[in-house]
């Protein structure tokens, strides 16, 4: 049956589905259990809450992190500014694990983790191949698919291990050929850490390289995870609940990352910066308004669960000060830390205008060496193939007591169908 208003839809038969949302054991299909000991009302829904990108509706759960709009993003607990210093693998371990390893288990995940990043043969062809004017997130889609299509082993966990001990080598091989330097990649010894091999093969030809790994270092871990929900890490899992493979599904989450509204956004944010061009404060505050007053958007600032300044951003700052307090660009986003909140806020309808991750990301990033944007948001990629593919073993292999997360399939109400 269809309807040819939204209200009287929900007036007839779909009113149920609109009304309440439950939390149940043993969700089949569409139907909602009988049970009422499996039952709670999580909310109460409404006409407002359909077609607003299912902002705040609970559709699953989640084991590997949580975002609270005053705390932030927890890793399995951890407050972000706990584990950010941490070494990248060790975060790795803990979303997967749910724990923080011991310093043996620390040392027997390296081993194994470094002992899968070895690169099935075809891969530096197909991307050798690939057209030169595509964004780089293309190309680390592409490159993930390819690496599926001749690395495969069909296990959850494997696969998703094995993906995420050959991205170094799949990162430096798009920086590479992308620069034009195609070929074989120098060999490295992957024991010495995820972030090290990729600076290593990627020879870059700079003086800082001890500030580049930090940077990447500190990069890779704030932006591992960031709850279920998020549009990259829910298509991943959505892709791999129809039994698609932790390639394609990681593929299909990258695609998503790549949108200017997600992971693109710390590129947007650096080109802002270089816009603004200056760190004094009334010229910066007149081009946050002059912005607003055109209808265009203020990177870097604002988020759609949290209402305080995002920590990770917070961390970022920190770093910059400590390793480049005088570059230019980080001079402009100090003051822009300063003056567009205040300016946000005199907007109502505005409900956090304070700091997020990507207002210093990409600074941090050009300033050890990465000068192009367009390449920022595969470091985003990077990260986040960790999260996503814990959280796809998670609702695969471990979910309803093994069971996993049954094909996603929402439901949508038809309006507007009528015959004429």
């Amino acid at each position: 049956m269809c309807f040819t208003t939204l209200t009287e839809a929900i007036q007839n038969k779909y009113a149920p589905d609109l009304y309440r949302w439950h939390r149940s054991a043993a969700i089949e299909g569409d139907r909602m259990p009988d049970n009422e000991e499996a039952e709670e009302v999580l909310l109460s829904l409404t006409a407002s809450h359909l077609d607003i990108g299912m902002r705040g509706i609970p559709v699953g759960t989640c084991r590997t992190s949580s975002v609270s709009a005053d705390g932030g993003v927890h890793y399995v607990g951890y407050p972000i500014g706990e584990v950010a210093e941490m070494d990248p693998e060790d975060i790795v371990f803990l979303l997967f694990n749910k724990k923080l390893p011991s310093k043996e288990e620390a040392s027997a995940f390296r081993k194994d983790l470094f002992s899968r990043a070895v690169v099935p043969e075809g891969v530096l062809q197909v991307l050798d191949n690939l057209p030169r004017e595509g964004h780089p997130m293309d190309w680390l889609s592409i490159g993930i698919h390819a690496m599926g299509m001749v690395g495969k082993t069909d296990d959850w966990k494997e696969d998703a291990l094995n993906l995420i001990a050959r991205m170094p080598w799949l990162m430096a091989a798009i920086f590479r050929i992308r620069g034009g330097r195609s070929g074989q990649l120098p060999v490295v010894d992957p024991s010495i850490g995820m972030v090290e091999s990729f600076v290593a093969m990627l020879e870059p030809e700079t003086e800082e390289v001890a500030d580049m790994v930090k940077v990447l270092r500190t990069f890779l871990v704030l932006h591992m995870d960031h709850g279920g929900g998020n549009l990259s890490t829910f298509t991943g899992k959505a892709v791999a609940s129809g039994h698609a493979d932790v390639y394609a599904s990681i593929a299909s989450a990258m695609n998503a990352l790549s949108g200017p509204l997600h992971g693109r956004a710390n590129q947007s944010c650096l080109e802002f910066v270089q816009r603004i061009g200056t760190d004094d404060p009334v010229k910066v505050e007149e081009f946050v308004r002059a912005e607003l007053a055109a209808k265009r958007p203020v990177f870097g600032f604002g988020h759609a669960v949290l209402r305080v300044e995002d920590p990770r951003a917070t961390f970022q700052f920190s770093l910059g000060e400590r390793i480049c307090p005088d570059d230019e660009n980080f001079r402009i986003i100090r003051t822009l830390r300063e003056v567009a909140p205040r300016v946000l806020s005199e907007n109502p309808r505005i409900s956090n205008p304070n700091a997020n991750v990507d207002i210093a990301s990409g600074t941090l990033l050009h300033h050890v060496g990465f000068r192009k944007p367009a390449y920022y948001t595969t470091f985003f990629g990077w990260a986040r193939v960790i999260g996503i593919g814990a959280q796809i073993v998670d609702e695969r292999i471990n979910a309803r007591s093994g069971k996993g997360v049954p094909i996603y399939r929402p439901k949508y109400i038809p309006v507007g169908q009528e015959r004429n």
